[in-house]
């Protein structure tokens, strides 16, 4: 399996075996790969000559230094995970000073007001830092298609976004989220739960899921205020943000229209691990 740990090498190599037909997915990971990441990678295969998954723990992105302290760090396992699904695959494990070459800072981005909302207001830089790696790497893979997980929907929107006002030639692609067989969303951050803690947090989804069922009837303030009561009365975890959004504005919902796709999103604590889920309203 082709590993390449600069992108001095990877794009060399990527010129030597493309042609002027071939088409490229793209996986841009963390590392500390769960199933969800397997899918992504299988679509990618199923769509194109090559795929390339990178795995680097952006610093820009993590606006607690704690928290990118604690991220898991996998490597080992990641490559295996990886060559088990197919060897083919092309893997990207870049330092910091390979991306940022001695200046760790974020381009500063407009992103017509998505990055203002959810995880924007609680982690501030975040989607600059999203955006600067992601521009990043796709200026070193050149993909025809990328693909990203919806549990992250507002990055995926964000991207869309970013991709679209710099004129990007890469088709950004959104895929299922995976769940544990409990619900809870399949998320790299899951290795630092004890089994206990991810028996819990099933409560996260079972939420998502009534409330789904609850907007179907209910106003979206009574549907907010349902799931800040049903959280405080659960002392395992520490409910950050609870919002209703338009899909495509990512602004909160007050009123519904039935032309328009609702979406709730959650961020919630436990033990001090932050977990994030979504779910379609329509």
């Amino acid at each position: 399996m082709p590993i390449f740990y600069g992108k001095v090498a990877l794009i060399d190599y990527l010129k030597s075996i493309k042609t002027k037909n071939s088409t490229v997915g793209f996986i841009p990971t963390m590392g500390a790969l769960h199933q969800g990441h397997l899918s992504l990678m299988q679509q990618s295969l199923a769509e194109n000559d090559y795929t390339v998954v990178s795995i680097f723990v952006n610093p820009t992105q993590f606006n607690n230094p704690e928290d990118l302290e604690k991220y898991p760090r996998t490597l080992e396992q990641d490559t295996q995970k990886i060559a088990q699904l197919n060897d083919a695959i092309i893997v990207y494990a870049p330092s910091v000073d390979d991306i940022y070459e001695g200046k760790v800072l974020s381009q500063d981005f407009d992103f017509d007001g998505l990055e203002n909302q959810m995880e924007g207001k609680f982690r501030p830089g975040h989607f600059n830092g999203v955006g600067t790696i992601v521009k990043r790497l796709f200026e070193i893979v050149t993909p025809t298609n990328a693909y990203f997980g919806e549990k992250d929907f507002q990055q995926l929107q964000i991207i869309k976004k970013m991709v679209q006002k710099n004129n990007l030639e890469v088709n950004v692609i959104g895929c299922p989220i995976f769940r544990e067989s409990n619900g809870l969303a399949m998320s790299s951050r899951n290795e630092r739960l004890t089994e206990q803690q991810k028996k819990q947090s099933s409560f996260i989804f079972k939420t998502l899921t009534e409330a789904k069922e609850k907007f179907q009837t209910d106003s979206p303030k009574s549907v907010t205020e349902w799931v800040e009561e049903s959280f405080a009365k659960n002392p395992t975890f520490e409910l950050e943000y609870f919002q209703i959004a338009d899909e495509a504005t990512l602004t909160p919902c007050t009123t519904k229209n039935k032309e328009q796709k609702y979406r709730a999103f959650i961020a919630v604590f436990i033990n001090n691990i932050r977990l994030i889920d979504t779910i379609s309203l329509n």
